[in-house]
């Protein structure tokens, strides 16, 4: 298909209307649940998804603050850049998320790996890493899923093999998580 506003549009909302709305309402549950548990909640992604993951925890962190004054332990994993820098300098970038894990993910976090691909070999190695702790492990992805939606324990899986629409519609993902998690009201 050629690219227009319309035909755009088109396909938003056509891969909108297959998304599983249980795995969504799940995600939901899971940032909640962790939450309300004062669990740890850390994000991770490349290119525009470590964007999306920076994006869910600055409104997760601020919505919370504001709606219930109630602290909100969320990390993205992309914010570092000295930590980024450094371990893809010393050690490797497949190891930029699992090593900074190592420092700070403790059984029963949750650890939302981001990817459009679901191909990421650093984040696919932070899953195996939470998952070999005991932490929860929720992916949100697009194209076929790639080897990410089964190395996670939870998924939300955009169908589609466009990347600029999954990577879109992770984000509106994280925005319900926002109405969600500060109760919000939609007009």
């Amino acid at each position: 298909m050629n690219f227009s506003v319309e035909n755009y549009i088109l396909s938003l909302n056509s891969v909108l209307a297959k998304i599983d709305k249980e795995q969504i309402k799940n995600a939901i549950s899971l940032v909640k649940d962790s939450f309300s548990k004062e669990k740890k909640i850390i994000t991770c992604g490349n290119g525009g998804s470590a964007y999306n993951a920076s994006h869910y925890i600055t409104d997760w962190n601020k919505m919370t603050n504001i709606s219930k004054k109630k602290n909100f332990f969320g990390f993205s994993l992309c914010d570092n850049i000295g930590l980024i820098t450094a371990y893809s300098n010393d050690i490797n970038y497949d190891y930029v998320f699992k090593g900074q894990l190592e420092c700070i993910l403790q059984k029963d976090d949750l650890l939302i790996c981001i990817s459009g691909s679901g191909n990421s070999k650093n984040v696919i190695n932070a899953a195996e890493y939470a998952n070999s702790i005991g932490a929860t492990t929720l992916a949100i992805v697009g194209f076929d899923g790639g080897h990410l939606i089964n190395k996670c324990k939870h998924s939300v899986h955009v169908p589609s093999f466009d990347m600029q629409i999954c990577e879109d519609i992770h984000l509106i993902i994280g925005h319900m998580i926002t109405k969600e998690l500060a109760d919000f009201k939609i007009n």
